[in-house]
């Protein structure tokens, strides 16, 4: 028999809810589901904290060691975890977006509203651009999920069915350049084939082959060259980043300069804002309140696994081949880190809906709680201290199987950290001094100490 006192606290971390000191409302299962995303997101950051920023960009991941051990995590952090925290992450400032813009409607209209959400993401941008170039994180979220959330807040009012149309046609229109690549590598890897075979035959060869021979030739030349660029950024940044403070502050501005102008940034901007809009959605529909029946959610974790991990499981194999062969997932591949999120999502709100769940689960609500604050802390820990130059000076020195463990060994400590905190105060330090400046006053801290012998602790 189920003990009742248990079921209730099951069902207590999806709807019991708290309130900041500025008065934003929290609903506790999203703070789970924040919290796990931050903390997921260090398993995708510490791989460019710890090593080359380039290294992806090139897609030679065996620069950071190539053991049984390190193919082993690199293939589950692929397939399982690669993008899905920041895509959750996405999904709730989607959902944070209908909560926060609906409360501040209320009480002072709609274009008062609208400047008050304005203000307050320009200010995070502004915490995202002091993140970047003073904290020397290229891969900085926070000034993209504040353009995109006033991007996002132009669609607030639509239904939810049209919120998930947008965004996932946004999500698609983002395979186009990947699909149309898929199947221009597929077409001349065809045509070449074809002329070798006339060619083994004894044919000679037409005007129209030798010109395919020709674009082939020159496509590889190009390839060779920039492969031969994308080792050379690397070995650059690997001698930056072990140099001094001032080669490594440089490398850094230099990698971020270059990712605004190759364009990446509007990339960023318009991926997050085409999931905030599903997050809004799925928010309005109550999928990420845990407000769906049990059987909903078994359906959308089968569904969601089979086309996100499927996909990127024959992702990962792909590039496991280390060759310059097309592959399926550049034309699937953020449908499969949607399908994979969802997929997680659900899994979450499910362990919610059990008594074990809840208790396994229930920790990671003080993560949510101060998320910022955690993402802040990940880079100090990472930049400033284990892999700096002036410091630990880790970098380049740890394979992917001792990154994961070392991120999860940090999330561990971030997570107790977190759960110590919100006893002991209202609100986490980096989001107190962002909520604090977007409301032009400073907020309370502490939590209040309860007054006299015996006296009951006061509300938060």
């Amino acid at each position: 028999m189920i003990d009742t006192a248990l079921t209730r606290d099951a069902v207590a971390v999806q709807t019991s809810s708290s309130v900041e000191p500025d008065g934003a409302p929290r609903i506790v299962s999203l703070d789970v589901l924040r919290g796990i995303a931050i903390l997921g997101i260090l398993f995708m950051n510490i791989n460019d904290m710890g090593g080359s920023l380039w290294m992806l960009f090139s897609g030679e991941i065996r620069h950071l060691g190539w053991t049984l051990a390190d193919q082993i995590a690199w293939f589950l952090r692929e397939v399982f975890a690669n993008g899905t925290a920041r895509c959750m992450l996405e999904m709730l400032f989607g959902a944070g977006m209908v909560i926060l813009t609906d409360r501040i409607a209320e009480g002072d209209g709609r274009w008062s509203g609208m400047r008050r959400y304005y203000w307050r993401n320009f200010v995070l941008f502004l915490f995202g651009i002091v993140h970047l170039f003073v904290l020397l994180w290229p891969g900085d979220i926070l000034h993209t999920y504040g353009i995109a959330a006033m991007v996002a807040f132009l669609f607030r009012r639509l239904k939810p069915g049209r919120l998930l149309a947008i965004g996932l046609l946004m999500a698609v229109l983002q395979l186009g350049g990947g699909g149309y690549a898929l199947y221009d590598a597929g077409h001349q890897r065809a045509a070449m084939a074809a002329i070798g075979a006339r060619q083994a035959a004894g044919q000679p060869l037409t005007a129209a082959d030798r010109k395919i021979v020709k674009q082939d030739a020159e496509r590889r030349a190009k390839r060779a060259k920039r492969h031969a660029q994308n080792d050379a950024r690397i070995v650059a940044e690997d001698r930056a980043r072990t140099g001094t403070f001032l080669t490594w502050a440089g490398s850094a501005w230099q990698s971020i300069l270059s990712m605004v102008g190759k364009g990446l940034e509007l990339i960023f901007v318009w991926e997050a804002a085409g999931t905030m809009l599903i997050g809004a959605a799925l928010y309005k529909w109550g999928v990420l309140q845990g407000r769906r029946s049990r059987g909903f959610y078994k359906g959308l974790i089968l569904c969601a696994y089979a086309v996100g991990l499927g996909s990127r499981a024959l992702g990962a194999f792909d590039d496991m081949r280390f060759d310059d062969a097309p592959s399926l997932i550049w034309s699937l591949g953020e449908v499969a880190r949607v399908a994979t999120t969802l997929g997680h999502v659900a899994l979450v709100q499910l362990m919610l809906g059990s008594v074990r769940g809840a208790r396994l689960l229930r920790p990671f609500e003080a993560a949510g709680r101060t998320a910022l604050s955690i993402y802040i802390m990940q880079t100090l820990i990472c930049l400033w201290v284990l892999y700096p130059p002036q410091a630990l000076g880790l970098y380049g020195r740890q394979g992917w199987a001792a990154l994961m463990l070392t991120a999860f060994a940090i999330n561990a400590g971030l997570l107790l950290l977190a759960n110590w905190w919100v006893r002991h105060y209202r609100i986490a330090p980096v989001e107190w001094a962002w909520r604090s400046i977007v409301e032009g006053r400073r907020l309370p801290f502490r939590r209040r100490v309860p007054q006299g012998p015996g006296a009951l602790p006061l509300p938060a």
